[in-house]
């Protein structure tokens, strides 16, 4: 492989204007596909193999006019201090909304407070509920708009009046963090190359890359169902890894250049070297992100396999664009350890007999390995103990920051009828194999009515066919309790003895019972998901490192880190620590796609320090260095790249930290703080740590193993032997020269 990419950066090199002509028509190509592409339809969010799923399709087919995935929205009236919504004021107040809020052309139908009983028993507050046809993602423009003006009218009236459900869903913003998290990546890189021209490149690269993917997500948006969420994960990830794989291929290429060798060698050994540890990090990435469609989620797959497309992009434009941008730059790109005339007057940065901070920091781990590697363990230990306590959900406007007005809403329903209002249960009852449907339909209600927990439960209401019907389940606790959790687990236990005595099938479904399902899945799914997930990336691995022990290592790590990481988040989000710090305006249970997706994604970046730090410590191990000696030079040529990267992506991540979503906000700061503990303590203290303790025996392999495995040559030995087959030895004197 080394032979290959070296080949490959030699000819990007050469023919750079090529090399730059097709990935400028790419992205040409891409952003005119955007543009012309339709609007997004409908994004579906589905759960296949759930029972709330089952009962929303069986709504679907038995209540056809229902509309069961179209916008809901409540408006919330709250009378003055003193006052009641009863009153003839405020009443013809409510009733004139109603009546405006009908004339809507999405509209299908809005409740009457009065004639719907949504009005609390202290009189103070009430509700009216508007469906419409269509789902909040299609809503028009012009049908927010007119809610918004309704309730403004109310308030205009002397009412306090809010707004909540998903008819105002909109997409999240990231706010101006995201920029500052760009700017501190590229004050980064000129503080890594001493050059602006230098540190510019993987930042121009990197914006190709997403703009690439990004585009290319929006074109296709609307035949594949992708959501607002999709490409702001493409970006987060696109972005990280797409700066750290140009660093490394930079930074190659100027030591390569420090060496002697001419700018067209450079590049073609850069892409060798260091190329072949971005394509094998990049595959680590694709399969954590593609292995996402394990979980069974259509939306979690579509985010998966949209990142890894754009890391696909990532790796492809580090080997080609790269070096054919570094052939546009020419001298202006300097050798290692020489900094630009405008930064520091084209001297070097530092004494080339003085030990760099990689030298000293790996030389004093290699002395005292165990003390390290104990210090390590214990602090992710003690980082990962509040994931002890995790509790998982699914946002709603439970969680939107005070300032909104679906969280004034969801507070005010709280307030006038109960925590559990918010959280509604829909009972279906199939009664198609029933011989007496409404008997099967009442003893339903009647058991549900007996349990414990439950507020209030609708009489039935049936549909035209008369052989199915929906009842309203309202909790005493809030969606996201344990409490809530339990009583659907209790209906659908009890329906297990409503089917046995009367052949009625019973599902419960609603926004929080698929809540509890996903979370559910996501669960079972988690296992089976880090065995497909850790288990080929081991395989890679082995190839990579021709060493059982080092991957096994690596892995090892990459649970300690991610435990702590998720720790840390149950700290913050769940348990209030630093929360206005991180704009936490309202603190309980953690996105229940956290775990694996953490997983998934952080597993795949663990591994990118994982293969550039320890393939430098390969390759001076089979050039005959001893295993110590060995740690220590990989160390030197490595740590600074890999802490610049480190750095680098976790800007880019805690730049997501100011999303008004709270689930962006939670994924940003989960990556960020996952990465400094992988980076910084994993790779960077455990790993040397370990690997000084095994010596030898970390680079073990039977040989059987040894002659089955296909040689990928990470280390560019190809490259040497090359050297010593077609260069003369006046030849290469000459190539020095240059």
């Amino acid at each position: 492989m080394a032979t290959f990419l070296y080949k490959l950066g030699r000819l990007a090199f050469r023919r750079r204007h090529f090399v730059a002509l097709i990935w400028v028509a790419l992205l040409t190509l891409a952003g005119v596909g955007a543009a012309s592409a339709p609007a997004p339809g409908t994004t579906s969010f589905s759960i296949p193999g759930t029972e709330a799923q089952k009962a929303f399709d069986l709504l679907e087919e038995r209540f056809p006019g229902m509309s069961a995935d179209g916008a809901t929205a409540r408006v919330v009236f709250k009378a003055p201090v003193g006052e009641k919504m009863t009153d003839a004021e405020n009443k013809a107040t409510v009733q004139k909304t109603v009546k405006e809020l009908s004339t809507g052309s999405e509209v299908t139908s809005v409740a009457d407070p009065y004639q719907a009983g949504a009005v609390s028993k202290s009189g103070s507050v009430a509700y009216a509920s508007v469906k419409y046809d269509v789902s909040g993602m299609e809503l028009q423009d012009s049908s927010r708009e007119a809610l918004q003006d309704a309730a403004e009218h109310a308030r205009d009236a002397g009412l306090t009046v809010e707004i909540g459900g998903d008819a105002l869903q909109a997409t999240p913003e990231t706010g101006s963090t995201e920029i500052i998290g760009i700017a501190m990546a590229a004050v980064v890189l000129v503080i890594t190359f001493g050059s602006l021209l230098a540190a510019g490149l993987p930042l121009l690269t990197a914006i190709i890359g997403v703009g690439i993917g990004v585009s290319s997500i929006a074109a296709l948006a609307s035949t594949l169902d992708l959501g607002s969420t999709t490409s702001t994960l493409a970006t987060m990830i696109g972005l990280a890894v797409g700066i750290d794989y140009a660093l490394f291929i930079v930074s190659r290429y100027r030591a390569e250049l420090a060496e002697g060798r001419d700018r067209e060698e450079a590049a073609g050994r850069a892409v060798g070297t260091a190329g072949s540890a971005v394509v094998f990090a990049g595959l680590t990435v694709v399969i954590a992100l593609v292995g996402l469609a394990v979980v069974n989620i259509p939306m979690l797959t579509k985010m998966g396999v949209a990142a890894a497309g754009t890391v696909a992009i990532a790796v492809l434009i580090a080997l080609t664009l790269i070096p054919a941008l570094l052939g546009y730059a020419g001298r202006k790109v300097r050798p290692a350890g020489q900094k630009s005339k405008l930064l520091g007057g084209g001297r070097a940065a530092e004494k080339a007999d003085r030990p760099n901070m990689g030298t000293r920091w790996a030389s004093f781990v290699v002395r005292r390995p165990l003390a390290v590697l104990l210090v390590g363990i214990v602090g992710l230990g003690a980082a990962a103990i509040p994931a002890t306590s995790l509790e998982l959900g699914l946002p709603d406007d439970g969680s939107q920051p005070t300032s909104t007005t679906q969280r004034r809403a969801y507070d005010t329903l709280s307030e006038g009828f109960g925590p559990g209002f918010n959280g509604p249960l829909m009972v279906v009852v199939d009664a198609k194999g029933s011989a007496d449907p409404e008997a099967a339909f009442a003893e339903t209600g009647d058991r549900i009515k007996a349990l414990d927990n439950v507020v209030t439960v609708t009489p039935a209401t049936p549909n035209k066919a008369g052989d199915t019907a929906t009842i309203t389940v309202i909790p005493d606790a809030k969606p996201s309790s344990v409490t809530t959790e339990e009583l659907v687990h209790s209906i659908r236990d009890a329906g297990a003895g409503i089917a046995a005595d009367t052949d009625a099938e019973v599902l419960v479904t609603g926004a929080t019972a698929m809540n509890i399902d996903v979370s559910q899945k996501l669960n079972d799914a988690l296992i089976p998901y880090l065995i497909l997930v850790v288990g080929l990336a081991f395989l890679l691995l082995i190839v990579v490192f021709r060493s059982i022990l080092v991957p096994l290592k690596a892995a090892l790590g990459f649970l300690l880190s991610v435990m702590a990481a998720l720790g840390a988040v149950v700290a913050v989000f769940q348990w209030g620590w630093l929360s206005g710090l991180m704009g936490v305006e309202e603190t309980g249970p953690v996105m229940s796609m956290m775990p694996i997706f953490m997983v998934g994604v952080v597993f795949g970046l663990a591994m990118d320090y994982e293969v550039f730090l320890v393939t430098r410590m390969r390759e001076a191990y089979v050039h005959g260095e001893k295993p110590s000696q060995a740690v220590v030079t990989g160390f030197k040529y490595g740590a600074r790249v890999v802490t610049a990267a480190a750095v680098i992506m976790m800007a880019v991540f805690a730049g997501f930290i100011g999303s008004s979503e709270s689930m962006i906000k939670m994924i940003g700061f989960g990556l960020a703080i996952a990465v400094f503990f992988d980076a910084f303590i994993v790779r960077m203290a455990i790993v040397p740590a370990v690997l000084a303790l095994l010596g030898k025996r970390a680079w073990w392999l039977p040989k059987w193993l040894d002659r089955v495995l296909p040689n990928v040559d990470v280390e560019g030995e190809g490259l040497r032997a090359h050297d010593r087959k077609d260069v003369d030895p006046d030849e290469e004197k000459e190539l020095v020269r240059a």
